[in-house]
């Protein structure tokens, strides 16, 4: 038998292991028994997440990465060995761009004989998912990333459903080829014809949602680019730049300007260094920014982009 620092040692070690939570089975396995559960509760060292679920508190995640994989970690315990995370969840674990900021509910998928079963902080769904549609990762249950595109689509409006698509493509998480089979996978679906056509706007190349949403707010316009990821080269055939969004009649060269108000130094000469080289080498091309905030007024954009007269 364990003594109770000891218990209580090995408790932390694996809530350690676990983004610092741990359920109620395993405290026993520690050694620890209910009475020190309750003086560890009373005392603020842990907190009670769900149900025989407990978080250590010094173990908290600092990040809003942290904290989603602690509540992930935490509803899988609270939901037992067939749940897995899916949907909105699976696409920030996978780090998917393009959904809003995390409001702390978590996305699992359960058995269909569970769907009587209501657990406050979790969304529960009950699709039919094939085990091969199923992985781990850092000890997570999670569905794979093209399912996890199938399932988050079909909740999602039509931009946020693009970037996730782009961003999957270009972190490599699904092919290109994919995608076909899995919009044919959603028919019959609720969402799925309201969604089908997002699939063959997914463009791998755009390195950020802020582009992808440039990029969808001209094509709606009737003012697609021609290119994305454009490279430029001085005299001497040396990349010097390589652009966001690149219309060549127009010579146009739009930067999606992501970059926060706590941008290093150094990040910002690099960026002004880089945007003399391009104006010396092309002085005829003319460079337009577009921020955050200038998504606000897409019409603004659309008229910025339809300045620019065709060369």
């Amino acid at each position: 038998m364990l003594k109770p620092m000891d218990s209580l040692q090995a408790a932390r070690s694996v809530a350690a292991g676990q983004y610092g939570v741990l359920s109620r089975a395993q405290v026993r396995r520690c050694g620890l028994a209910q009475r020190d559960v309750r003086r560890l509760l009373c005392r603020g060292a842990w907190a009670r997440t769900h149900q025989g679920v407990y978080r250590v508190r010094e173990l908290e995640g600092r990040t809003a990465r942290g904290r989603l994989l602690s509540a992930t970690m935490a509803a899988q315990l609270a939901l037992g060995p067939t749940a897995f995370a899916g949907a909105e969840t699976a696409a920030r674990l996978w780090g998917m761009q393009g959904l809003p900021l995390w409001d702390g509910a978590v996305h699992m998928t359960i058995p269909g004989a569970g769907t009587q079963r209501k657990v406050p902080g979790i969304t529960l769904h009950t699709w039919a998912t094939d085990r091969a549609e199923v992985t781990a990762r850092g000890g997570l249950r999670l569905t794979v990333p093209g399912r996890t595109l199938r399932d988050t689509v079909l909740r999602v409006d039509r931009t946020a459903a693009v970037c996730l698509l782009d961003s999957a493509l270009n972190r490599g998480l699904v092919d290109a080829a994919e995608l076909p089979g899995l919009a044919a996978a959603n028919r019959g679906r609720p969402g799925c014809r309201r969604s089908e056509p997002w699939w063959g706007l997914a463009d791998g190349r755009a390195q950020t949602p802020l582009e992808t949403r440039i990029r969808l707010i001209c094509a709606d316009g009737g003012l697609p680019p021609d290119d994305l990821q454009h490279p430029f080269y001085d005299a001497r055939g040396r990349l010097i730049a390589v652009g966001d969004l690149w219309w060549a009649d127009r010579r146009l060269l739009v930067e999606a300007d992501g970059r926060g108000p706590h941008e290093l130094p150094e990040a910002l000469l690099h960026d002004r260094r880089r945007q003399n080289a391009l104006e010396l080498a092309h002085p005829d091309i003319r460079i337009l920014r577009f921020t955050w905030a200038d998504l606000r007024y897409p019409s603004y954009i659309l008229a910025a982009v339809r300045g620019v007269a065709v060369r």
